[in-house]
């Protein structure tokens, strides 16, 4: 059957084959480490299945790696990535005449790759929990969207050749390579981050706040209370760059026991606006990359922290509109 495994050894190999790539490029400037780095990232995905799990997971059916071997390699990334020794390359494209001239030739036709993406997910998840092979179901329950993503993907590419018929089929990965290249360490944050919001989670952060927020918030303050909720998901948000991982800190510190239980708030709308109280710090953070260095990055924008200056005014006026709701919408 296949499972979200299949998806990450699919994301393992291509960073592996950048990490190649590069190690054959004598003029990078910062060739074996950039090579390193790409190579110990894609090792790292493609042996995260094989790593020893707790019993009953699925890491414990497979042969087992020691997870310090990935600790280790993960280290040695963040290493790479904090002495800033990775770095782009000279990568050969097409030139700006080039790619004019290939945009008004097939004009609309360019989107078709990018829609066939969400067009095939959408397809996977719904009938892909019915596909089987001699009576044996093709997919892994609850896998469906991971691996229609991925599925997705591996069609836009062959959309994409069909479309543009490249004289080398090898182009998507090198130009896969100058975006990856062009983005840099930042395209590691979101999962590092995720695993981040876990780690405090399981830590036992969301109890430690909300026994100081015991001792701040007098017992009956409604405007109090919801305006620690507020601001604490933007604050963790800000620190941690994913209001995923803020909302389970907040939300057990001070979201359910102070606002649902004690104080009659409705959960649905609450955490509802909770989450958008979580994203107006998401505007305003370099921690959430692949919203706000990722773009300027591939925009090859001159003031990389440009996008978050222009967001921070739009960020106070929604933080402050959710405050408001929070206290309206719960409570009605």
């Amino acid at each position: 059957m296949i499972g979200a495994e299949w998806i990450y050894w699919l994301c393992g190999g291509f960073f592996f084959i950048v990490g190649v790539q590069i190690a054959f490029d004598r003029e990078h400037p910062k060739r074996w480490t950039n090579a390193i780095f790409w190579c110990l990232l894609g090792a790292s995905l493609c042996a995260g299945s094989f790593v020893a799990g707790p019993a009953g997971s699925p890491a414990a059916l497979h042969p087992t790696i020691p997870s310090w071997l990935l600790g280790g390699a993960v280290i040695v990334t963040a290493l790479i990535a904090g002495f800033g020794l990775t770095g782009p390359g000279t990568v050969r494209t097409t030139t700006e005449a080039e790619r004019e001239a290939s945009a008004a030739r097939r004009r609309n036709l360019l989107f078709v790759p990018a829609l066939t993406i969400p067009a095939v997910t959408v397809l996977i998840a719904i009938e892909g929990g019915r596909l089987s092979i001699g009576g044996h179901l093709l997919l892994v329950a609850g896998t469906q969207t991971l691996v229609g993503l991925g599925v997705a993907t591996i069609a836009a590419l062959v959309v994409g050749w069909a479309l543009l018929r490249p004289k080398n089929p090898a182009v998507a990965f090198t130009e896969g390579r100058r975006l990856l290249e062009s983005i840099g360490w930042a395209a590691l944050l979101p999962q590092m981050l995720s695993t981040l919001g876990l780690l405090f989670t399981q830590a036992g952060v969301g109890t430690q706040v909300g026994v100081i927020v015991h001792h701040i918030v007098p017992e009956h303050s409604r405007v109090l209370a919801v305006i620690v909720y507020a601001l604490g998901m933007a604050g963790f948000t800000l620190i941690m760059g994913n209001a995923f991982a803020a909302f389970p800190i907040m939300t057990a510190a001070v979201g359910w026991p102070i606002l649902v239980q004690q104080m009659g708030a409705h959960p649905a709308p609450l955490f509802a606006i909770g989450m958008l109280a979580g994203f107006c710090g998401t505007l305003c953070t370099p921690m959430a990359a692949n919203f706000n260095l990722v773009p300027p990055a591939l925009l090859e924008m001159r003031d990389k922290y440009g996008q978050i200056k222009v967001q921070i005014p739009t960020a106070i006026l929604l933080l402050a509109v959710n405050v408001c709701f929070m206290l309206i919408f719960p409570f009605r």
